[in-house]
């Protein structure tokens, strides 16, 4: 159904109208009149035309000042003008309006068909983009609460690659760089600095998320993640690493607002916590500090820059460098920790000018200590407490900046190293192990699981390192053994085909058979009488 309306002030044209369009579309269209411009405003305000034929000379308001009125209240309405003067500045007047077309009295029957039915095919077109536009929203209002969790829950355990980040943010329409977490934490009371009865509170949370999802974004741009325990994490992005005073004291208010609004909504006790601005990947700290600003005071809503147990940094140190340059020790990324690693250094020389060299050599000490501490962790080493009780005396002797950074580096360097070269190491003897345990063992029936067990790991991880290492899999290693066995056995020995099918650990001489041919070209007999 299309609402079509016809203004002139002209009767016989509306009749004629009328006429026209009802003999060729029925009763597709419903149809109003009006012979004003004031009248046109009026009804279609009511009436909302997807189609309007306005006449441009009619008393009072002219078509083109109704036509820029309604276009206020209907914008998505096809507008055609028609008119006994074929000018120039009505048709240019009628374009800026977006008017379809642009039609001159006397009208021809076949012309006035023609642009209704244009104008009906870009309702449609319309309405079948609106339609698909709101399939998208309800989609996206269905799957953008998990994956704004899927964000949250990747930063908070650290289980993210930088890739991913980027990826959540892309499809998030995160534009920022850094941010600050909250955390929502719910009870039936507060008593001091904790909330009480919060398993059964997690309860009622969780079966009123959405409107506690809806409740904190009408108060913040922020990202919701699900309910954990009687917790709910909150990201809120921003582009500055800076929050100023004024900014800070009006996002407690906000956040304090909020409370109440969710304890009258739920009838449930919130607090909020909140955390300091991080870059986006390292949000983690940023919501640990949130939970301990709330452990640290009693109040509704606590902000860890109010409070004395975050740590302050003097305005020039690189504390951006830390964990980047940590993390890629960990995971043995050695350009990586080459690049934040020699910034630091940089960055310690410098402050070592002068007099300062027993600063950059505690530091250099505490962190290479540290990175090896991380590569221990990381790198499958057996730790040792000896071993290392030359390094106070090494970088105690040093009385240049340039000899602490080198030996800095290469305490890195080794740690890094280490990380990768015991992972490979172990790696390794996992195999070696293993292929040695499939040699003693192949004519027995041996499996994957049986294998794994020996080396102490997971069936699954023990096939991945396996393929790795030896470019072979499980089956295809044992197949290649067995197979060599017998090639030897057949030409070797007077060993019947049956015997050597058993010795080599296979139980059915057919399956024997063919897996030979498969992977020597010919039958065990054509092979024992070649050989």
């Amino acid at each position: 159904m299309y609402r079509v309306m016809i203004a002139d002030d002209e009767g016989i044209v509306i009749d004629s109208m009328k006429f026209i369009i009802e003999k060729e579309f029925g009763n597709k269209c419903s149809l109003e009149f009006a012979k004003t411009g004031r009248k046109l405003i009026e009804v279609a305000e009511q009436f909302r035309p997807d189609i309007a034929v306005v006449d441009i000379h009619m008393p009072g308001i002219n078509g083109i000042d109704a036509i820029k009125e309604m276009k206020q209240f209907c914008p998505g309405a096809v507008f055609i003008v028609m008119s006994a003067y074929d000018k120039f500045d009505y048709a240019k007047e009628a374009i800026k309006l977006g008017v379809m077309e642009y039609i001159t009295k006397p009208m021809d029957r076949l012309k006035v068909v023609d642009t209704l039915k244009r104008a009906m095919e870009q309702i449609d077109s319309d309405r079948a983009k609106r339609s698909s536009e709101l399939q998208i929203k309800e989609k996206l209002e269905t799957i953008e609460p998990i994956i704004e969790n899927g964000l949250i829950y990747d930063i908070l355990l650290q289980e993210h690659f930088d890739e991913d980040v980027e990826s959540y943010k892309s499809i998030l329409g995160i534009e920022e760089d850094y941010g600050y977490m909250m955390a929502l934490v719910c009870g039936d009371e507060q008593e001091g600095n904790h909330m009480t009865n919060a398993v059964g509170s997690s309860v009622k949370v969780s079966g009123m998320y959405r409107e506690i999802r809806e409740g904190v974004k009408s108060f913040f741009d922020c990202k919701v993640g699900n309910v954990m325990a009687n917790k709910i994490a909150v990201l809120v992005p921003c582009s500055s690493n800076v929050l100023e005073y004024n900014e800070r004291t009006g996002l407690i208010e906000r956040a304090r607002e909020l409370c109440r609004y969710l304890r009258k909504k739920t009838d449930i006790n919130f607090r909020l916590g909140i955390g300091a601005l991080h870059p986006l990947k390292n949000l983690g700290d940023s919501y640990r500090e949130a939970l301990n600003a709330l452990i640290a005071t009693t109040g509704t809503v606590a902000h860890v820059d109010d409070l004395t147990i975050s740590c302050s940094y003097e305005d020039d140190y690189p504390k951006e460098l830390e964990k980047p340059m940590f993390d890629a020790v960990s995971k043995g990324d050695l350009n990586g920790m080459l690049v934040y690693a020699g910034k630091y250094a940089d960055w310690m020389c410098l402050r070592a000018v002068g007099t300062d060299l027993m600063s950059m050599r505690l530091k250099a000490l505490e962190f290479a200590l540290y990175a090896e501490h991380l590569a221990y962790q990381s790198g499958g080493q057996t730790y040792r407490y000896s071993g290392r009780d030359k390094y106070l005396p090494e970088i105690m002797a040093m009385e240049s900046a340039a000899k602490i950074r080198e030996w800095f580096i290469e305490r890195l360097t080794s740690a890094c190293r280490d990380v990768v070269s015991k992972r490979e190491e172990r790696s390794n003897d996992i195999i070696r192990t293993a292929m040695e345990y499939i040699k003693d063992n192949y004519s027995k029936d041996i499996s994957l699981d049986e294998v794994s067990r020996q080396v102490n790991i997971s069936p699954y991880y023990f096939s991945k390192i396996f393929k790795e290492e030896s470019g072979l899999n499980f089956i295809e290693y044992l197949t290649n053994i067995r197979i060599d066995k017998a090639k030897e056995l057949l030409s070797g020995t007077d060993m019947t085909i049956k015997e050597v099918c058993a010795t080599c650990g296979y139980t059915d001489p057919n399956y024997f058979s063919r897996s030979f041919k498969k992977n020597v070209g010919v039958t065990p007999t054509e092979f024992k009488e070649r050989g």
